[in-house]
C-alpha cells in the first residue's frame, strides 16, 4: 500500500476538518451538558458548595474549571484517536476520501494518534501543507510520523466495508 495513493492537499484536509468540527462541537456540547448535570447532582447531594448558579460555581472554581477543560480536550482527542486507530478515517475524512496512516501504510497507534491530535493545534498545523509543496505534510504529520493520503472511491468503500 506504500505510495499507492497521493498525499492529501490543503483544501481536502480543510473540508474534512470542517465536517469533523461539526461533530466535535456536538461532542463538546454533550460533554458540557453532562458535566453541568454532574455538578448539579453533587450540589444537590451537598457534596460541593450549595449554589443557585452552578455555572458561576464552575467558572469561579479553578479546580472545576480545570476539570471542565480537561474533559473537553480528552473527549475531542479520544474522538480523533479512536477513528484514526480503528480505520484511519474520521467521519469528515471518510466523506472527503482521506486516510491517515503510518509512513509504511499501516493504521496509526494510540500514541501516534494522541501526538497527532494535540499537535494539530486545532487544525492550524494543516497550514504547513501550504508551504510544504514537495511532501504535502502538516505539522502533525511530521511530529507523529504519519501521512494523510487521498483515496479513490473504490478504496474508500473497501475500507468502509472492512469495518463490519
Amino acid at each position: 500500500m506504500l505510495n499507492e495513493f497521493p498525499r492529501a492537499g490543503f483544501w481536502r484536509r480543510l473540508a474534512s476538518l470542517i465536517y469533523d468540527a461539526l461533530v466535535v462541537i456536538s461532542l463538546s456540547m454533550l460533554t458540557a451538558i453532562l458535566y453541568f448535570a454532574v455538578i448539579q447532582l453533587l450540589t444537590s447531594l451537598d457534596m460541593i458548595v450549595k449554589t443557585d448558579d452552578p455555572a458561576a460555581l464552575i467558572q469561579d472554581s479553578t479546580l472545576l474549571s480545570g476539570i471542565r477543560s480537561a474533559l473537553f480536550v480528552g473527549v475531542n482527542v479520544f474522538f480523533f484517536a479512536y477513528f484514526w486507530t480503528k480505520s484511519g478515517q474520521t467521519i469528515g475524512m471518510r466523506a472527503w476520501r482521506l486516510k491517515v496512516q503510518t509512513l509504511d501504510g499501516q493504521l496509526i497507534s494510540w500514541p501516534q494518534a494522541i501526538i497527532r491530535s494535540v499537535s494539530a493545534l486545532l487544525g492550524l498545523g494543516n497550514l504547513v501543507v501550504l508551504v510544504d509543496f514537495k511532501n504535502k505534510k502538516a505539522l502533525q504529520d511530521y511530529l507523529s510520523k504519519t501521512e494523510v493520503i487521498a483515496l479513490t472511491k473504490e478504496e474508500n468503500k473497501r475500507i468502509y466495508r472492512e469495518l463490519d
